[in-house]
């Protein structure tokens, strides 16, 4: 079972953080795009955990989260005695763990592949993340189209199209729902709002993860957050 746990008393959340089972720190749905990734693939495939959300942008955030690790950023996943902070890394953590779940491509060419794209979304597109950050409630269509966030979406359409024809049988990009989808999922986010034009099979794509059960339902829990973020909601580059 999943509980939301909304800004409660550190004495509390640290309580419950540390009970048997998995919990999962996360900053805001509408904003938060690394904390969207574990938690879609823990909803996509059924492993459950506790929620803790951290508001971001707010004179504590950095001391609640702090609480749980010393990187100082969300997410954050509490197995236990076990603290993993990095977006990734919980995620292999969690295939490791859950081995017949099955969330990566069983196939060691598409395991490879998705590794491989993961790593790369993991570590750049720095011009689609600087200048088209996530904002689910946002409708932005043409802004933040810098010449580094234009190549960063000529990369993923190439990935995308790739995986896609090679190994997703034009269903998710490795066929069936994996962590390489749950981990390009804030950027079908970023795509939405603001506004950017596909080739239609990857509008096809893009709308296939949105309605996926897991995606569904993080986009509607955004949508229902009433609180604002000012720094992420800062006027952005046209």
């Amino acid at each position: 079972m999943q509980t939301t746990i909304l800004d409660p008393s550190l004495t509390q959340t640290l309580a419950a953080a540390r009970e048997p089972g998995l919990t999962l720190i996360i900053g805001n749905k509408n904003y938060s795009s690394w904390s969207m990734r574990p938690w879609v693939a823990m909803t996509a495939f059924g492993i459950p955990f506790q929620e803790v959300r951290v508001l971001l942008d707010q004179s504590d955030t950095a001391s609640k989260i702090a609480e749980y690790s010393a990187c100082g950023r969300v997410p954050v996943l509490l197995a236990g005695e076990i603290t993993i902070w990095d977006s990734l890394a919980i995620c292999e953590y969690l295939a490791e763990q859950f081995p017949d779940k099955h969330m990566w491509p069983q196939d060691v060419a598409a395991r490879a592949m998705a590794r491989c794209i993961c790593a790369e979304m993991h570590s750049g597109f720095a011009g689609l993340r600087t200048d088209m950050s996530m904002n689910i409630k946002a409708k932005l269509p043409g802004r933040g189209r810098t010449a580094a966030a234009q190549a960063d979406i000529g990369r993923i359409s190439e990935i995308w199209e790739e995986c896609l024809s090679r190994f997703g049988h034009h269903q998710f990009l490795f066929g069936d729902f994996s962590i390489a989808d749950a981990y390009f999922a804030p950027v079908v986010m970023r795509f939405r709002t603001y506004g950017v034009s596909l080739a239609p099979a990857l509008n096809a794509y893009c709308e296939r993860v949105q309605a996926h059960p897991a995606v569904a339902r993080w986009i509607a829990e955004a949508l229902a957050e009433t609180e604002v973020a000012a720094r992420h909601d800062a006027e952005l580059p046209d």
